[in-house]
Order: structure tokens, then C-alpha cells, then sequence
């Protein structure tokens, strides 16, 4: 039986961080809406409720049924989420006089209490909120305050029912992992025995339970996702897996031929196919970025069909979904805008006539990793940043042509190659550059020029739901920006991009 928490997300920045310390702590969670979550059974042994970028006061904020939760399972509530509780149950929910968001200190801790025991007075916590709660009810107790909030933290007596004003889930929460680890742990009684040794043995028995003796095709990208998740199906069914790798046109340089021969060293029955041309074709004239994916999303779709009706009664698509795709595809309330689209989520069209399986779709990026290591994948593949499904595709603004893949592949392979000649690509998380619709005039020789401009971003993440722009050194940048403009024929100006996500995105489109 696989040991759950259960975490109800109101739509807080931070809702994947708590999943992600609750996993560190080698304990399995889930995030579901509030208004969406499976029914309750033996597996799950506690719940948290998130934050949220509504205010409880708000007529329209969420306001789940906790009938079936509250009193009979561990419950922690996580600033809106406490500030829920405490309104329930009658207490008063106002407008802070003074907002608190950013560091604050705990002046008091009741070092009784099982959720902040080990917990030390002083300690520092990330506050988040505008409202503040007043008057708890009888046999509601404080259990954390600051200077300026009185009720920072409360336990319902006779329930293991608390709430918690701060967020132990950001890192600016000193002794946030000692709180969840109180409440996973202590609290909700769970063994910490969800480790990747132990995913990837359940996961080769469940894989090889649903898929029988049936075949499975797999389109590889060459990513870290893709690649993780053939590994893990050539384990559970060898030789019935098979795995097509296609040539969009759109990989980086050389990208093609080298992935092709890894994955064949792997021992993955793989078999690659050049449909650039046709991608270019399905591409010509669009400069949208949403259609751009979807024409790039559809041509794939067609090229992989074409491949998979080769092979003889193939009953399952397998697809590299991880957990941060699945979670951006629902929404707490309703629908969401779309952002951008997931190449990877959202099913297939009727006429493919396959099942789907997404064997890490229950993964973070970095817990990805960790499960290739221990499945033998070079790091080769391991450890190279994240590309996107469409490829180039979406880092050529405007319309693509065989010519602008060209510039941008040289561009790339030059970039890249410099990060890992300088010590520099395992220190970034992400790195890209960006073929912009601007053409600039330079001056080469004595000839004027008027040519290509392309952006070059890097950037520092967990797992890409939030980044920061990387600070590379100013001689990095200037060795690599004239050795662009000197071997790149027609760029003649390179610029760096120092927006973090939010509010910009890591890719352009």
C-alpha cells in the first residue's frame, strides 16, 4: 500500500513546493484541486491545504466539503488554508493592519505542540498573506506568533487539526522542513520509505501487470523525460518496446545522429526517422507561437503514425508526462488560460486508436533524474538541460525556414559548447538562445551590415515553475558573443536576457 499525502491546492505559487519538500522527506504525495480530490481511503494518512491567491472574505474564494477530512485525519492548513479552518469555525478573518509578506520571526513557539516541537524561538518564516486571523473559538490554541501576528499557528484540541500562518514550504523558512516533517512523520505516521529504489521496482510491476504481453510505441525526443521513461519500460518489457525517434528539423546540431547511436548503445529497440521536411512544410507561412506548436504537435503526430502502423499490433502509446505537466493541465477553478500548450498532455487524437501510458507521471524534473541515474542512463542524457517538445521551433520568433534553423543551430552549438568548455553548463540550469524578428545594422570591415539579432537567456531553477536569470560572467559573455558574430553568418548582434519567470517565461513563445 503506497503511503499518500494528499495536498488540496486553492491555487498558491508555492503549492509545488510543498509537494516537493513532502517528497524529500521520502513520503509520496499528490496535488488535486480543492474542488476535484479522490475520496478518501486507507492510503491517504493526512492532508495539507494550500495557499491561495484569494482572500477567505472573498464571496468567490474556494470553500471545499472537509466533512469527510476534518477530525479524522491529520489536517494541516497552510495560510489560506488556516485562515479556512479558523472561519469555519467561527473565528474572525480581517484585513491585516500592516501587510506581512517576505522574512518574518517567530516570538513564540509552543515547544509542547507536535507540530513545532524541535522548533526554536526566533526562528525565521515567509509570510505571505494580507489578512490576519482574530478571535480563535474555544479549544482552538496559538501555537506560533510574531511580533506582529498573534495567531501565526493554531491546534484544535482533541483533532490533529492545525493551522500554520506562514509557509514552511519556501526555503526562507529555516525550520519549515522540521514542521512538515513533524506533521508527515510524527504527526501522520508515515514509514519515509518512498525512495527511488523503490519506485522504480513498483513501477516495473505495475508496468508489467498493465501492459501484459502487449507492444508498446514510444516517441523519443531525446530529453531527459522521454528517455527516462524508455528505460524504465525496456526494464518491465524488454524487446516490446519500440521507440521512435524523429527529426523535426528543429533539434540542435548534429543532435540527430548522436542521440540515434546513445540509444542504441542502451540497448532500446529505436528506430530513427528524417521528416524534416516535412515539419518545414507544416511550418511555412505561421509565425504564431500556439500554432506554431500545434502544427509542429500535429505533423508529429502524423510522421508517428505513419511508423507506428508499421509495427504490427501495438496497443499502447507510451508518453514522458511528468509530474509538473499534469498539474499545469488542471485548473482549481475551471478551465485555465492557456499559458502554452503541453505537447504531452491531453490525449490523442481518435484516430490513433492507442492507450496511453506515462510511467513518470507522477515525477518532478529532478526526481526524473534521479531515477535515470539509477537506471544506468549516461549523464550524457541525464544531466543536459531541459528542450522543449517543439524544439527550435519556439525559439525562432516568427516564421521558421531551413535558413533561420541553420543560424540558430550554429548559435546554439557555439553557446553550449562555451558553457561546457568554462565550467559553466552544470551550474545553469537551462540555456538557450533565441533567433529574434529583428534585423540591427553592424558594421564588418569597412562594409555596413544589416543582419540577425539573437538573444542568448540562462537561467537557475528547481524544476521551472519559477527561475531566476543566471549571472554568467561578463567575460563569458563577451568571449561568446564575439565568437557568435565572427562564425554565425548573417547575426551581427547578440544580447542577454535578464528576466526571471515570473513574470517573463524561461522560453520566448
Amino acid at each position: 500500500m503506497q503511503e499518500t499525502i494528499l495536498i488540496l491546492d486553492f491555487g498558491s505559487q508555492y503549492t509545488q513546493l510543498i509537494a516537493r519538500r513532502v517528497r524529500e522527506l521520502n513520503v509520496y504525495c499528490e496535488i488535486h484541486p480543492f474542488n476535484h480530490y479522490p475520496a478518501i481511503n486507507e492510503q491517504i494518512k493526512g492532508v495539507i491545504l494550500s495557499g491561495s491567491p484569494f482572500s477567505v472574505r472573498d464571496p468567490e474564494s474556494p470553500a471545499p466539503d472537509l466533512s469527510q477530512i476534518k477530525g479524522k485525519l491529520p489536517l494541516l492548513g497552510v495560510c489560506y488554508g488556516a485562515q479556512y479552518l479558523a472561519q469555519q469555525a467561527g473565528a474572525k478573518v480581517e484585513a491585516s493592519a500592516t501587510r506581512e509578506y517576505g522574512r518574518a520571526n517567530l516570538a513564540y513557539i509552543d515547544e509542547q505542540c507536535a507540530l513545532t516541537k524541535a522548533m526554536t524561538p526566533g526562528s525565521q518564516v515567509w509570510m505571505s498573506h494580507g489578512d490576519t486571523i482574530f478571535n480563535l473559538p474555544a479549544g482552538y490554541k496559538v501555537i506560533s506568533s510574531t511580533a506582529d501576528v498573534e495567531v501565526g499557528g493554531f491546534h484544535i484540541e482533541g483533532e490533529q487539526t492545525f493551522g500554520i500562518q506562514f509557509h514552511p514550504e519556501v526555503y526562507h523558512s529555516t525550520e519549515g522542513m522540521t514542521l512538515l516533517k513533524n506533521f508527515v512523520v510524527e504527526i501522520c505516521g508515515c514509514h519515509q520509505t518512498w525512495t527511488p529504489d523503490s519506485f522504480i521496482e513498483s513501477s516495473i510491476l505495475a508496468l508489467r501487470e498493465k501492459l501484459g504481453n502487449d507492444k508498446v510505441v514510444l516517441g523519443l525526443s531525446g530529453g531527459v523525460d522521454s528517455s527516462v521513461a524508455s528505460m524504465l519500460l525496456h526494464r518491465a518489457i524488454g524487446s516490446r518496446l519500440y521507440c521512435i525517434f524523429v527529426d523535426n528539423g528543429l533539434l540542435r546540431k548534429n543532435e540527430f545522429d548522436k542521440v540515434l547511436h546513445s540509444y542504441r548503445d542502451l540497448g532500446l529497440n529505436v528506430k530513427g526517422v528524417d521528416a524534416k521536411e516535412q515539419f518545414y512544410k507544416a511550418l511555412h507561412g505561421i509565425t504564431d507561437p500556439e500554432k506554431k506548436r500545434k502544427a509542429i504537435g500535429n505533423t508529429f503526430i502524423e510522421v508517428f503514425d505513419q511508423e507506428a502502423h508499421q509495427i504490427e499490433d501495438v496497443c499502447w502509446l507510451a508518453q514522458g508526462t511528468i509530474y509538473p505537466d499534469v498539474i499545469e493541465s488542471v485548473s482549481v477553478k475551471g478551465p485555465s488560460a492557456t499559458i502554452k500548450s503541453h505537447h504531452n498532455v491531453g490525449g490523442l487524437p481518435d484516430f490513433m486508436k492507442l492507450k496511453v501510458v506515462e510511467p513518470l507521471n507522477s515525477l518532478f524534473k529532478d526526481e526524473v533524474r534521479i531515477i535515470g541515474r539509477q537506471l544506468g542512463l549516461p549523464s550524457f542524457i541525464i544531466d543536459r538541460h531541459p528542450f522543449p517538445g517543439p524544439g527550435l521551433g519556439i525559439r525562432i520568433l516568427g516564421e521558421i525556414t531551413p535558413e533561420k534553423v541553420r543560424i540558430l543551430q550554429e548559435v546554439d552549438d557555439i553557446y553550449v559548447e562555451g558553457l561546457f568548455n568554462h565550467g559553466l553548463y552544470h551550474k545553469v540550469w537551462q540555456a538557450a538562445a533565441i533567433l529574434l524578428p529583428v534585423q540591427s545594422v553592424g558594421v564588418m570591415g569597412d562594409e555596413r551590415t544589416y543582419e540577425n539579432v539573437v538573444a542568448l537567456r540562462a537561467v537557475n531553477s528547481t524544476d521551472g515553475m519559477t527561475a531566476d536569470w543566471s549571472h554568467l560572467p561578463y567575460e563569458f559573455l563577451a568571449k561568446i558573443s564575439n565568437e557568435i558574430i565572427n562564425k554565425v553568418k548573417g547575426v551581427n548582434r547578440v544580447v542577454y536576457d535578464i528576466s526571471s519567470k515570473p513574470p517573463a517565461t524561461i522560453e520566448w513563445e
